[in-house]
């Protein structure tokens, strides 16, 4: 059988069951509780894969292993990268997860993000609902062209399929899923491609050094590439690069920002689920990173040729596995891909729906009606987002460096100050997020200026917010009422 229609039943099988668990949830989600969060159910397993799942993107195997496949330059920034990444996983879990549990629920049992923050501050005007609103609507929307554009590249290197329909093909399986069932369905589908990208990636960089005669042959391969050799510090001009090497950290400040990632930790059943859920996640992580960049290096020794680094995952596979397992390893691509466009997708339609639609129109949350709306809107958004990704020339990694940092500095500092300094006052926490927001889309759009500009923009905006929410927030007068609830959520959790 040709390869490609092996490839593509494979694809094919387990597409149709991606979808059909979203119409296993369509008639479980009768309100928009459900819709988002899943009625705040999900158990110690699901809550970690499918936060490391959405968390990873078509990034882990696309953008991490194109970036790594630059010897040596681009393999210290994905080291750096990788070790920001597992740092701030880390730090996100012990320290954010738990206390935004509980947190979420005593403020209004907040069910989003912008939610939480207006409950949090008791924000009467709205102003920060829909200040968040907006940015994640703006954010999401370059985070999930990264994620179309990465389904293009896929579709186009296995299948020899044009650019723009692989990039319509892809959007359109994630879309239907995603509007049907929900949180539910995209955690439970998230579980399942966190188990196919943990396995794929371990599989391709081992069998790719074996078939090669092991560690000493790859070191050779690249020596030959390359007269540099591999340090774990970037260097310039003969000194260590700090900021690149702080730029690759930056990237661990940006979990604690990510919605699509906090709306895990606020569906949990338990705040005491958490720690389970942290052991595993880490260890997910660790892994996969590892493994990620471990395709990059692997990879130039065993295939220095490629024209585009991103594609070397997929060139690998397609070089060393039979059909039916190349099928297989490839859905870790679409896996990865889905996982991650799906949660912001429904993050994006949740802000739409409840911070926007139901703020300004006057609508109530508890019906059908905004359900629908929601549904509409992660329609209308992937249609934004295909256009955005419409450029074939595209860098996955790019795109998510760009959203990603985005969100680390406009909701990063208002997420930690808002959970561990009882002081941070509504001003403070609207100044803040507008500081962070508008500093790093400034920084990053000066990146070609060079000079200072070539830091991680994640890290000026980060600082900047901080900065000044401490300072507005010192400068106005804290309302009683918020120093009772914030002690009210130090107290031990109890189920409601």
């Amino acid at each position: 059988m040709n390869i490609l229609i092996t490839i593509a039943i494979v694809f094919v099988i387990y597409l149709a069951i991606m979808v059909a668990i979203g119409f296993k949830f369509y008639s479980k989600t009768s309100n928009l509780s459900d819709y988002i969060l899943g009625g705040r159910n999900l158990g110690s397993w699901l809550t970690a894969l499918s936060a490391q799942a959405s968390d990873m993107s078509g990034w882990l195997l696309i953008g991490l292993p194109g970036t790594a496949y630059v010897i040596y330059a681009g393999t210290s920034e994905a080291i750096w990268t990788a070790i920001g990444l597992v740092l701030g996983t880390y730090l996100n879990w012990l320290f954010v997860a738990k206390r935004l549990r509980k947190y979420t629920e005593v403020s209004g049992n907040s069910i989003t993000i912008p939610d939480f923050l207006e409950n949090r501050f008791k924000d009467t005007k709205h102003i920060l609902r829909i200040i968040s609103a907006v940015f994640i609507v703006i954010f999401f929307l370059i985070y999930t062209s990264s994620q179309f554009s990465a389904g293009a590249k896929l579709f186009s290197t296995v299948f020899g399929l044009n650019y723009t329909t692989g990039l319509i093909l892809g959007a359109a399986i994630i879309v239907s899923y995603t509007a049907l069932g929900g949180f539910s369905a995209v955690c439970w589908t998230d579980a399942i491609q966190g188990s196919i990208m943990f396995f794929a990636l371990i599989a391709v960089p081992f069998m790719a050094m074996m078939e090669m005669g092991g560690v000493g042959e790859v070191a050779t391969r690249l020596s030959q590439l390359t007269p540099e050799s591999l340090g774990l510090f970037p260097m310039k001009n003969g000194a260590v690069d700090s900021m690149l090497l702080a730029s690759g950290l930056g990237w661990g400040l940006g979990y604690f920002g990510q919605p699509h990632i906090l709306t895990r930790f606020m569906a949990i059943q338990s705040p005491d689920m958490i720690k389970k859920s942290r052991t595993i996640a880490m260890i997910w992580v660790i892994i996969t990173l590892t493994a990620a960049v471990g395709i990059g290096i692997i990879g130039k020794a065993y295939l220095p040729d490629l024209v585009d680094g991103e594609t070397i995952y997929m060139a690998m596979i397609n070089s060393m596995f039979p059909d039916v397992v190349a099928g297989i390893l490839l859905t870790a691509i679409l896996a990865a891909i889905m996982s991650t466009a799906s949660s912001q997708l429904l993050v994006t339609a949740s802000s739409a729906s409840r911070d926007l639609y139901a703020l300004l129109f006057k609508k109530s949350t508890k019906g059908t009606e905004i359900v629908w709306v929601s549904r509409i809107t992660v329609v209308v958004v992937s249609a934004i987002a295909i256009v955005i990704a419409l450029d074939a020339n595209s860098s996955v990694f790019g795109l998510v460096s760009c959203a990603w940092g985005g969100f680390g500095a406009a909701f990063g500092p208002l997420i930690l100050f808002s959970l561990f300094w009882k002081r941070t006052t509504v001003q403070g926490a609207i100044a803040g997020m507008i500081t962070g927001g508008v500093v790093d889309l400034y920084w990053y759009s000066m990146k070609a200026q060079g000079g200072i500009f070539q830091i991680y923009e994640i890290i000026p905006g980060f600082l900047a917010a901080s900065l000044v929410l401490v300072v507005v927030s010192l400068l106005t007068k804290l309302p009683k009422e918020l120093a009772e609830e914030f002690e009210e959520s130090k107290k031990p959790w109890v189920k409601k």
